[in-house]
């Protein structure tokens, strides 16, 4: 009850105060300065709008009329961007009041050279300053010329290939790259498509790169060139490095009949880096250490040097101990049976 009194109180005494305010001198002379002032911005606005200004617009671009078996593989400017000088008053109408309808370009209309249609402004200027009110000067437009490239069908399935950079964090590797789809279909003139062998992505570069991440990457643009689907999903599979270690034997190649390689050792420690989930996968039957006959014959000394040709895939930082071993070329006799 108290509270209900306090804010009847208040209001009262608020609406007493403004009242006041309103029926005082001070007020009267208060709303006729805003009166006097509103007037003149009024004046001043109709002065100024009065004045010729340049402006610039924007007109959508439509092509129709594409018939089914052709293909736009670079499709005109989506728009107009026109530069255009009037009164104040006549731009403002542009930008509250009035709309620009689409300038369409029916493909009936236009011949191409090549599989490519250029489109000059005196074939589609007239569209634009219909458009314009009659004291409308129009000064510039841009792109001053609409082209677009088409193809009547002709395709074929290409791969996609990574244009870029990638690396890993420390302790870590990127096991794969997989592009999903992995090949894409594109449309172009024959002439342009008998050069196209792969789609290649937008330059990527990622860096430090810690756990297993997929990326949307859209296909580089060629003019001329339409890729369907224009983008595909990347992934890189993150695995981290591990260490192992297998016994490999040194085996002989190309030795003569009655020759065989004597090795001391005869097997060698094979230590290297892999990714953590392929550690089992990869085994000693996985490393072939071979050694040529005529590899030993010009070396001039009794001390081999141990290599691998091919490494198992995700295998990385190999290293041997022994990384040398001694060998002799022991002479065997042949057992000729009657």
């Amino acid at each position: 009850m108290f509270e209900r009194r306090n804010i009847q109180r208040t209001y009262l005494k608020i609406s007493r105060e403004v009242k006041d305010f309103l029926l005082s001198d001070k007020s009267r002379e208060f709303f006729i300065f805003l009166f006097f002032f509103f007037v003149a911005g009024g004046f001043w606005l109709l002065q100024t709008l009065n004045n010729d200004y340049e402006a610039d617009f924007s007109i959508p671009v439509r092509l129709k009329g594409v018939p089914n078996n052709v293909v736009i593989t670079s499709e005109p400017a989506s728009e107009l961007r026109i530069k255009v000088k009037d009164k104040g008053t006549v731009l403002l109408n542009y930008m509250l009041g009035k709309s620009f309808y689409p300038v369409i370009l029916d493909y009936a209309d236009y011949k191409g050279v090549d599989n490519q249609v250029r489109i000059y402004p005196s074939q589609f200027e007239k569209k634009v300053l219909n458009q314009l009110n009659a004291s409308t000067r129009l000064l510039s437009m841009k792109p001053d010329t609409l082209e677009y490239i088409y193809s009547t069908g002709a395709s074929k399935l290409v791969p996609v290939k990574l244009r870029g950079t990638l690396s890993a964090g420390r302790e870590y590797y990127l096991s794969d790259t997989i592009f999903s789809p992995d090949s894409v279909l594109v449309y172009a003139p024959q002439g342009v498509l008998d050069t196209i062998a792969v789609a290649y992505t937008q330059p990527v570069k990622l860096e430090d790169i810690s756990d297993t991440l997929r990326q949307q990457v859209p296909l580089r643009i060629q003019k001329g060139v339409k890729f369907v689907p224009s983008s595909i999903e990347m992934m890189l599979p993150v695995d981290i490095y591990t260490e192992k270690t297998v016994e490999v034997p040194l085996r002989g190649v190309n030795f003569p009949a009655d020759k065989v390689l004597r090795a001391f050792p005869s097997k060698v420690q094979v230590t290297f880096q892999v990714g953590l989930s392929h550690f089992r996968q990869i085994n000693a039957d996985d490393f072939h250490i071979y050694v040529s006959y005529e590899e030993l014959l010009r070396l001039g000394s009794d001390k081999y040097t141990v290599k691998i040709k091919n490494l198992p895939k995700g295998v990385s930082q190999v290293r041997f101990n022994p990384a040398q071993v001694d060998f002799l070329i022991e002479q065997v006799s042949l057992d000729y049976g009657d």
